[in-house]
Formats: structure tokens, C-alpha cells, sequence
């Protein structure tokens, strides 16, 4: 399993394999639906420089202050399909290299990873608790008063932080979607197996 150094570079996110483990170490950014919501549409973000912090952490964090200094509590990763009606402008805003979160994104991501050379990274087996202790330090906050801890974006120093797998690669591949499709094409050979009637209608559940 490879640790890659962030920022992370073109090179870097072209070379990983589609459901590759990797760990990163670096400075990332935070963020939920307000900093999506709030770059796309107003035009309000953190003043970071992007070109040196381009790894975006799909988060809302559990936060402590204690003599000044914030510690991470927790930082389980949230669902990152839920921002996919911004995630594609927000990477081609930023030229954002790294998304890391929870399940997956759609196509209109994917093809923004695709255009500027970047990657998906999601989580797997892994708790917030786990996660906080590869927070190495807490270097700044924004829009704490304005948003709150959890909505705000945070600049996190990690260590081998993970592991994530590749969930969508720098070609625009969605591992969630291949794996899909694999599936469907082996039901006919499950239900075989199963002696499952070939006109056999499953239930259909409505949401």
C-alpha cells in the first residue's frame, strides 16, 4: 500500500489503480454542503491556496479547544453523492487532485477528476475515532463564527492518513459503477446456480 504526499501531484493520481489502497500525508482542506454551496453559487470560500492544499476532506469533524490549540474528536467521513449536484465545479474551481469521503460521486465528477488529473478516495473499514489519531495538527480554521464547527472548513496536517481506496480514478473509472455492472452480468450464472427461474419477477421496492 502506497502513502502519497500531499499535495498530490498529476503523476501521482494517474498512477493509481482503480480500487487501490493508499494512505496520504500532508495539509487538506474540510468541507460539507455549505462550502460547496457557498463556492459554487456566492462565491465564498476559505482563502487557501489550492495549488498547495488540493486535497478536499468530505467531512463535518468533531471539534475541541483546549488552551488555545484545536484537537480532532472525531472525523468520520460523510457521504460524499450528496454533493454531487457542486462536486464538479468545485474541482474544476479549485483544480482540486484529491476528493476523500464516503461512497461514491457520479459522472459529472468523475469527468471533472478526469479533466484536471485528479482522484476519488473513499473509505472503507474505518471509524472517525480511528481517523483523529493521524490528525497530526490543526493548522487553521474558517468561517468558525459563521458556520460553526461542523460546516466550517478546517486545515488539517495528516500522517498516513487512511487507508482509502481508489473509488474513482484519474480517467474518470467509478469503481462502485464496474462493480455494478460485473454483478448484473453474473446474475443469470448465480440464479442458475440458485435454480432460480429464469422469468422470476423480484419485488419491487418503491422509496
Amino acid at each position: 500500500m502506497r502513502n502519497i504526499q500531499l499535495p498530490m501531484s498529476e503523476a501521482d493520481a494517474k498512477s493509481l489503480q482503480l480500487g487501490e489502497m493508499v494512505t496520504v500525508s500532508g495539509l487538506l482542506f474540510t468541507g460539507r454542503s455549505r462550502f460547496h454551496i457557498r463556492a459554487v453559487e456566492d462565491n465564498v470560500f476559505p482563502d487557501i491556496d489550492y495549488s498547495k492544499i488540493n486535497c478536499f476532506f468530505h467531512v463535518g469533524p468533531v471539534m475541541k479547544q483546549e488552551n488555545d490549540q484545536w484537537e480532532v474528536v472525531s472525523c468520520e467521513p460523510t457521504s460524499s453523492i450528496r454533493f454531487e449536484r457542486y462536486g464538479a465545479d468545485v474541482v474544476r474551481k479549485f483544480n482540486l487532485r484529491t476528493l476523500i469521503g464516503k461512497t461514491t460521486m457520479g459522472p459529472a465528477t468523475a469527468k471533472a477528476l478526469a479533466e484536471v488529473g485528479g482522484v476519488y478516495l473513499s473509505k472503507i473499514g474505518l471509524s472517525g475515532n480511528a481517523l483523529r489519531g493521524q490528525v497530526k495538527k490543526v493548522h487553521d480554521v474558517y468561517f468558525l463564527d459563521e458556520l460553526g464547527k461542523t460546516e466550517c472548513t478546517w486545515i488539517y496536517e495528516v500522517e498516513e492518513f487512511g487507508p482509502f481506496f481508489v473509488a474513482i480514478d484519474a480517467q474518470g473509472r467509478n469503481y462502485f459503477e464496474e462493480l455494478s455492472k460485473e454483478a448484473n452480468a453474473r446474475m443469470p450464472e448465480i440464479e442458475k446456480a440458485l435454480n432460480i427461474p429464469a422469468d422470476y419477477n423480484y419485488t419491487e421496492v418503491n422509496g
